[in-house]
């Protein structure tokens, strides 16, 4: 069940809302926990009991953890962490590993290596990032572990973040789980439900548009591209793959906000960035976040040496690249984005600083080649794809409906507005303001009003309607 479905709009999200409300205090986490359990399983009640065991065998082992002293809460951390990657890597890699193993056999005259699928249950990477981190904040000791199994399952469960985050780290929100009274306040609900509205806009009136035309030429022969065809069909994944993802993003800040929750941002405007490492800091930001603080850091982060440092960076990004999916155009992805961070620190953040606001334009570039990387369904179609944009032919371009115009300038007026002078600054005083004066409440309800109303319409007249990262 996916935020944009009429299922979850017109029927799950009222019901949910309406019995949320109406319950005491006292029950809230209750009826948030069954609501999420309910989400969860519609989508994937096959893996829910082995979902559910290993968030039981997660809870007690911390609660030892917490209790242990010396080597043995170092056991404990490492058992817990062991179940969390070991059910990580079976369900997402061991396909991957088999493929790989079984052409390498036959490519040396053994015999194909036959198998049963391992099917992916949903979500499986943002819920096991968020037991790790419940694990090792619990361990340094930056919270104590929460006394409440059904609020620890409420954290790793809870329905707006658990399929596609962001990514929320246990600290962000422990007290939050157990009294959220502070931000149980009309101006957060309304706040929440318009952050909900621009996210439900970004992904139906923007991204789906975005994405039948990228999946139509991303389906063609690279051979039969032109050029400018090959350009049109990244473009539209590139707007695609941001308006679907920070819409999906946008939707599950604004429900938690909605409930009283305050989840941490996971986009700010990435395509006005100046450098690829600016691009980190404003796309995907939980997980650029949790791997600086739970990965690189360990590594060594900025303390080591230079050469160690590249090498952490390549590292990091590669790690990154094969967790979005196991499949070697994702390692690419990730490889090719270590690359020009590593280019970045040794010399291109001193280009960019003097080239100023145009710096954005082969920033943009370089990650638009970077999307067919992570668009195609193999690495070699990648490449190919990749070369028909530097050496296809000038044809004239095929024709598109004024529909796919429109929404291309308007995804591009969007994404780059926030290069202008201020409107970062407005952006953040719309999207996060504590109090609503009466004015700005009420034109808010108005432009909410008409987003949920436009949205619908377009989820109703259309079939079209998937979602990237689902399926990590």
């Amino acid at each position: 069940m996916v935020f944009s479905s009429t299922l979850f709009l017109f029927y799950f999200l009222p019901g949910f809302l309406l019995l949320y409300f109406l319950t005491p205090t006292r029950f809230k986490n209750t009826v948030a926990l069954v609501a999420s359990i309910a989400f969860y399983a519609w989508g994937g009640l096959h893996f829910l009991a082995l979902f559910v065991a290993s968030v039981v065998v997660n809870f007690f082992l911390i609660r030892l953890m917490d209790r242990a002293e010396g080597w043995q809460k170092r056991i404990y951390l490492i058992m817990s962490i062991i179940i969390n990657v070991a059910m990580l890597f079976y369900f997402k890699y061991a396909n991957f590993f088999l493929e790989n193993f079984s052409a390498l056999k036959t490519s040396l005259g053994g015999e194909e290596l036959t198998w049963e699928k391992v099917v992916l249950p949903i979500g499986i990477s943002f819920f096991t990032f968020e037991k790790l981190t419940y694990t090792i904040d619990v361990y340094r000791g930056v919270n104590k572990p929460l006394r409440s199994f059904w609020d620890f399952m409420l954290y790793i469960m809870l329905f707006p973040k658990m399929i596609a985050g962001p990514i929320v780290r246990f600290h962000e929100i422990a007290g939050q789980l157990t009294d959220r009274r502070a931000f149980d306040t009309v101006d957060h609900k309304l706040a929440g439900l318009f952050r909900f509205g621009i996210g439900l806009a970004k992904k139906v009136l923007f991204a789906n548009i975005m994405g039948q035309e990228a999946d139509r030429i991303f389906g063609l022969n690279p051979d039969d591209l032109s050029a400018p065809l090959a350009w049109l069909g990244a473009l539209a994944y590139t707007f695609q793959i941001y308006f679907d993802f920070s819409g999906y993003s946008d939707m599950a800040i604004g429900l938690g906000r909605i409930m009283g929750f305050q989840f941490p941002e996971n986009f700010n405007n990435p395509y006005v960035s100046r450098s690829i490492t600016e691009f980190w800091q404003r796309w995907h930001i939980t997980l650029g976040r949790w791997m600086r603080d739970y990965l690189y850091i360990p590594l060594g982060g900025n303390r080591v040496k230079p050469s160690r440092l590249y090498i952490n960076l390549w590292t990091v990004f590669i790690l990154s690249g094969f967790w979005h999916g196991a499949a070697w155009n994702f390692i690419a992805w990730g490889a090719f984005h270590g690359l020009f961070l590593v280019l970045d620190r040794l010399f291109l953040l001193r280009i960019s600083k003097r080239l100023g606001v145009l710096s954005i334009v082969p920033t943009f570039l370089v990650t638009v080649v970077g999307w067919v990387l992570f668009r195609a369904e193999t690495l070699a179609g990648a490449l190919a794809y990749v070369k028909r944009m530097f050496s296809g032919s000038l044809n004239e371009l095929p024709y598109f409906n004024n529909e796919f115009w429109i929404t291309l300038t308007l995804a591009g007026l969007f994404a780059f507005m926030a290069a202008l002078p201020r409107v970062e600054r407005w952006e953040v005083s719309m999207l996060f303001g504590e109090k609503l004066s009466l004015p700005r409440a009420a034109s808010l309800t108005l432009a909410t009003a008409a987003l949920l109303i436009l949205s619908a319409g377009a989820i109703l007249g259309s079939s079209f309607n998937p979602f990237i990262y689902f399926r990590f």
